[in-house]
């Protein structure tokens, strides 16, 4: 019975170290968002997640329809109006691409990523407006008003956020410098666009564009495929890109001095145009850190990239703590099995003492990280917890050897914690592997040991 009462105290004190554990992820929540808070106070003042679209051709008409309305008596009448409308008219065929230039940019403690997008956009048309018989004034017959009546066309480009745009732009249209505009209406306003000639009507357009611009952008880039056929291509010196959007890149590039990644997207295998036509917004990427978080994109079909932190200290403390609890376990059980086998008597009060100490590793990790690098934060705040408790213990099982075994398995484990940390991949197949070592280790040292014979010395113990 005694063994019993202890085993369900020893279960109940672990699991009221869950309190301060899950205090500590609370801190660790909170310090991303205030991470989250810096993001949006650069993107307010400098530019957000970008986004590129177009080019499309708008072509306006208004034409004359014949309603019926009543009139004053309530009697229908026929009457004709005006009504405006317009095409769309996508590219045959798109190019965007050129070079990533990274920067950094602080907001207190936290560093945010932004970049300049030293870019291309190249489009060819080849579009013819339709035809309708009383459409063109110069074949209309005598009398006759033109059914249709075609306005002057415009070229539009979407961007999610005109303030990143650095310097003047520079727009050709078939080899013709033309005059940017801001963009028109509400799909339009994020962007720019120019005017071109009045059309008439069954006239073939063949257009060939490019914009060259630089764009500035915080931490993630998205480009829509538009066109028929498209091709993107991005460079950069950031060694670690994320890509994300519908697409993946054809192929890509990744090394130590940056990334080459190039898509190619048919307008067979997206629904961008009709996305478009249907008024969808331009896509929001966001790079997405916390562990379980993916890019989240919405808005039309487009590819994107995003550049990302390797090691986010948030997020790596976050997944650090969800080990907290294994580590308070294992620590008892340790403390558990020389207090049944050494004949040792340990306090409650010490159970939580040395659970405190295992959970303050947790907070000590996210509160130095913020200031030094992770694998040193880590470094620290483990030699000081294994240095502690390495002291502590030496005093509770009234041995300097046994202090300094239980510190060298506290070192073990937060050495296996950060493999775990750092080895992203592979974290499932070695914890679950470290759980059968540490298992099999217990069942090994504990295989001789008569559970009945240490229950009934327990039991004299406390009558004595």
């Amino acid at each position: 019975m005694r063994l019993g009462l202890k085993i369900l105290m020893v279960l109940g004190l672990a699991l009221a170290i869950l309190v301060p554990l899950s205090m500590i992820r609370g801190v660790i929540g909170e310090r991303q968002m205030y991470r989250t808070q810096a993001v949006e106070g650069i993107a307010r003042s400098y530019a957000g997640a970008q986004s590129f679209a177009g080019p499309v051709l708008v072509v306006p008409y208004t034409r004359k329809v014949e309603v019926e309305e009543k009139d004053d008596r309530g009697f229908p009448r026929k009457v004709v109006r005006e009504e405006a409308g317009q095409w769309t008219f996508f590219p045959v065929s798109l190019e965007a691409g050129g070079q990533l230039r990274p920067g950094v940019r602080r907001r207190g403690l936290h560093e945010v990523r932004v970049y300049e997008w030293q870019a291309n956009a190249r489009a060819r048309f080849d579009v013819r407006i339709p035809q309708d018989g009383a459409d063109n004034p110069a074949t209309a017959p005598e009398g006759v008003a033109p059914a249709r009546r075609i306005g002057r066309p415009w070229l539009s480009y979407g961007i999610a956020d005109v303030r990143g745009l650095i310097g003047s732009p520079r727009l050709q249209v078939n080899g013709v410098d033309m005059a940017l505009e801001e963009g028109l209406g509400s799909r339009d306003g994020g962007g720019v666009h120019v005017r071109l000639a009045e059309p008439s009507a069954g006239q073939v357009l063949k257009l060939e564009t490019r914009l060259d611009f630089v764009l500035g952008g915080t931490e993630s880039l998205a480009i829509v495929p538009l066109g028929k056929s498209n091709r993107f291509s991005i460079e950069s010196a950031w060694p670690h890109p994320r890509f994300g959007g519908s697409f993946l890149p054809r192929m890509h590039d990744i090394s130590a001095k940056g990334f080459n990644a190039q898509w190619e997207v048919s307008s067979l295998a997206t629904n961008a145009q009709a996305q478009y036509l249907a008024g969808k917004r331009l896509p929001e990427l966001e790079s997405g850190e916390a562990e379980g978080e993916a890019m989240r994109m919405g808005g039309i079909d487009a590819v994107g990239l995003s550049l990302v932190d390797p090691v986010n200290v948030y997020s790596q403390a976050d997944r650090a703590s969800k080990y907290g609890m294994l580590f308070v376990l294992l620590t008892f059980v340790g403390f558990f099995m020389f207090e049944l086998i050494k004949q040792l008597r340990i306090h409650p009060i010490q159970y939580v003492l040395v659970g405190l100490a295992l959970a303050i590793f947790f907070l000590l990790l996210v509160s130095l990280s913020e200031h030094i690098a992770f694998g040193w934060a880590y470094l620290a705040a483990s030699v000081a917890c294994i240095g502690l408790l390495g002291f502590y213990v030496s005093a509770v099982l009234h041995s300097a050897v046994r202090g300094i075994g239980f510190a060298a398995m506290l070192a073990t484990l937060y050495a296996a914690l950060y493999g775990l940390l750092v080895s992203e991949d592979n974290a499932l197949v070695l914890g679950s592997a470290l759980l059968f070592v540490i298992l099999a280790a217990i069942m090994v040292v504990t295989r001789r040991v008569d559970w009945y014979q240490l229950s009934g010395s327990r039991a004299a113990m406390a009558r004595a």
